[in-house]
């Protein structure tokens, strides 16, 4: 994976799936494992995660 700028991650961050995301993160833990980046990257993923998982919750909730 090519060593990206902390700018260059801001800029795209925010379109990123959460598949890409995790890819990125991974790539960082086993590269340059830089603690900003991955810091940053384990944010915007968990928020992503969090979304799904609590859409699929709410698609099993009863209506009131």
């Amino acid at each position: 994976m090519e060593r990206y700028s902390w700018r260059a991650l801001n800029k795209h961050l925010a379109l990123m799936t959460e598949a890409q995301v995790l890819e990125l993160l991974e790539a960082e833990r086993v590269g340059s494992r830089r603690v900003s980046i991955l810091e940053r990257l384990h944010q915007r993923y968990t928020m992503l995660r969090a979304e799904r998982e609590r859409l699929e919750i709410m698609k099993e909730a009863k209506a009131p």
